[in-house]
């Protein structure tokens, strides 16, 4: 996990969004468990980030308000990067190689964020064909799939993810947080709105955490699970995300109170382990093959 946060700051940095990698350092610091060395240069960075930027803080409406006016701009900037005038046969094989071969999750994603803009019509199949014969991160199958939505790709996929063989509508994945389905949004919200009662910065990495869940889950039978909008369905996910987020950012957490505190009843009890199975799952593999070569 440690190395996916470290490649999220410096994509930050990278796109000048300060007072989002001071948030990010934040929460690193606070996070167990790590080597020294990390938590000094964390300290060191943020200090720096502190001084050089006083104007980008983690929660002032002010820079919030300056990030915003500057979106447009950064939108357009990242998309000539991306969509470069010349896309002739070697920039297109570069591409499509480094997606399908590069050892770095980060680049393989940057990659098929090239190939949303490539103009040549062979670009859908190419990927298809990549996904159903290769091994891929379930990340990377996520964003490919959601590549081949902003390419107006359309029609079923059945891929294996997290061991299941799940179709997927190429139409329906979504492309935001906000295009997730409302149940997606209430289980967050809930872990929102209880976790800010102990520590106002948690709501922000609950929201990162789930984020990233989703990523892997998308498509799954826990993910089809949580889309069946019960109460007693968002209770149990809301108090796994929550579980989880505390063991990410603390190393330790309660889980008679985060069950007392989500109304987890013994008929309940089963699903709430189930989804916390599955969140545990999505943290073994993030911290096991966030950077394995892919096949």
């Amino acid at each position: 996990m440690l190395d996916h946060y470290q490649i999220q700051l410096t994509r930050m940095l990278e796109a000048e969004q300060y007072g989002e990698a001071k948030e990010l350092l934040r929460f690193l610091l606070q996070c167990q468990g790590e080597d020294a060395r990390h938590y000094e240069e964390w300290d060191s960075l943020l200090t720096w980030l502190d001084m050089a930027f006083p104007e980008s803080g983690g929660g002032e409406s002010g820079a919030r308000a300056a990030e915003s006016g500057e979106e447009e701009d950064e939108a357009a900037l990242r998309e000539q990067l991306l969509n470069p005038p010349e896309q002739d046969e070697a920039y297109i094989n570069q591409v499509l190689y480094i997606m399908q071969h590069h050892p770095m999750i980060d680049q393989q994603i940057l990659a098929l964020e090239r190939a949303a803009y490539i103009q040549s019509p062979d670009i859908d199949d190419e990927i298809k064909t990549w996904l159903l014969s290769a091994e891929v991160h379930p990340v990377v199958q996520f964003k490919a799939l959601q590549c081949l939505r902003r390419r107006g790709a359309s029609g079923s996929l059945t891929l294996d993810r997290l061991g299941e063989t799940v179709e997927l509508e190429l139409e329906e994945t979504p492309l935001s947080m906000d295009e997730f389905p409302e149940p997606v949004s209430r289980i967050v919200e809930r872990t929102e709105q209880t976790a800010e009662v102990d520590d106002p910065t948690l709501p922000h990495f609950a929201r990162e955490l789930w984020k990233e869940s989703l990523q892997f889950l998308y498509g799954t039978a826990a993910y089809r699970w949580m889309l069946r909008d019960d109460e007693g369905t968002i209770d149990c996910f809301a108090a796994a995300l929550h579980l989880t987020l505390l063991l990410t950012v603390y190393g330790t957490a309660n889980d008679d109170d985060i069950r007392d505190t989500y109304g987890i009843t013994e008929p309940l009890r089963f699903r709430y382990e189930q989804a916390c199975r599955a969140l545990r799952q999505v943290a073994a593999l993030q911290q096991s093959g966030d950077h394995e070569p892919q096949s």
